[in-house]
């Protein structure tokens, strides 16, 4: 199967009131590479250029950048530059035929002399995605007794799409996650991290993933809500899938799984685990922050 291939700029920009004498930020800003998805180029610059800086693959296999600033600076710029081939990671899939939820929930538990799974890292609570006894009452209307779990998480990401409204001004990223579901609006970021509760909260694995959606493309049907900035979804660990070694890609936001038109970007427990850009500073006073993304597939040439 072709891959499809996309130019994607990721451009961050903060601007300081005062001068920040000290700087350490971390950067998520480099697309994976698995077997759905290649990258033939991939460029970070940084102005001012840092006094010290280092790539490095994180616990989960995301690439990472650390950079460091030790000189006065009143603005920073971040441009990640990439060029990212994609192919579809379900064409073959047959969801039907993974696990009844009940069985895979089985292989999450401990058992003396059983080797671990790496995918029960992903069945926990995290920073961002506490169990709550509601999202699992939630998430047993889809996760009736004896149902492929992949068709009971399709099941449950239409839900999500269909019972929340998306309203940039409802949340922050501080915003708990039970508020969020309450109130039954959000951003991308909010409906991954319902989803990813709602499964871990029936003893399943869910992970964060982030990324891009296409910004531009001759097909109508491809206008997307959460493109023209960075992404988020959920992938939720689906044995017997025979695709994706497993992992059943979701996006609530759009009610779709996944095709060609997602660009992958790192990996997760929650957001907290592969933020795009973070960092800490002293000194700098109030700033102003503007993020540009651009996504855009060679067939809209």
């Amino acid at each position: 199967m072709s891959y499809r291939m996309f130019e994607v700029r990721h451009e961050t920009h903060y601007e300081y009131s005062g001068s920040v004498e000290l700087a350490q930020h971390l950067a998520y800003l480099r697309p994976c590479q698995d077997d759905a998805q290649i990258i033939e180029r991939h460029a970070l610059a940084i102005a001012p250029e840092p006094s010290w800086q280092i790539a490095s693959i994180d616990s989960f296999d995301n690439h990472r950048q650390f950079f460091s600033m030790y000189a006065p600076h009143r603005e920073l710029k971040v441009i990640a530059t990439s060029r990212v081939g994609v192919r579809a990671r379900y064409a073959e899939a047959d969801f039907a035929a993974s696990l009844p939820w009940e069985e895979a929930e089985a292989r999450m538990r401990y058992l003396s002399g059983v080797p671990w799974r790496p995918e029960c890292e992903f069945s926990f609570a995290s920073p961002y995605v506490p169990l709550h006894r509601d999202l699992y009452a939630y998430a047993r209307e889809s996760f009736t007794d004896g149902r492929p779990i992949a068709l009971a998480a399709i099941e449950l990401m239409q839900r999500i799409y269909g019972d929340f409204e998306y309203e940039v001004e409802a949340t922050e990223i501080s915003t708990p996650l039970i508020d969020a579901f309450r109130q039954r609006q959000g951003v991308c970021q909010d409906f991954a991290h319902i989803l990813i509760a709602c499964v871990r909260s029936l003893g399943l694995a869910a992970r964060y993933v982030s990324g891009y959606l296409l910004t531009h493309s001759k097909e109508k049907h491809e206008s997307y809500i959460g493109a023209d900035a960075s992404h988020a979804w959920a992938s939720v660990h689906c044995p017997g899938l025979g695709a994706n070694s497993d992992w059943l890609d979701l996006d609530p936001t759009n009610d779709l799984v996944p095709g060609n038109a997602h660009v992958t970007l790192a990996r997760g427990r929650d957001y907290g685990d592969v933020t795009p850009l973070r960092g800490i500073i002293r000194g700098g006073g109030d700033h102003d922050l503007a993020v540009a993304v651009s996504v855009i597939p060679d067939d809209f040439r």
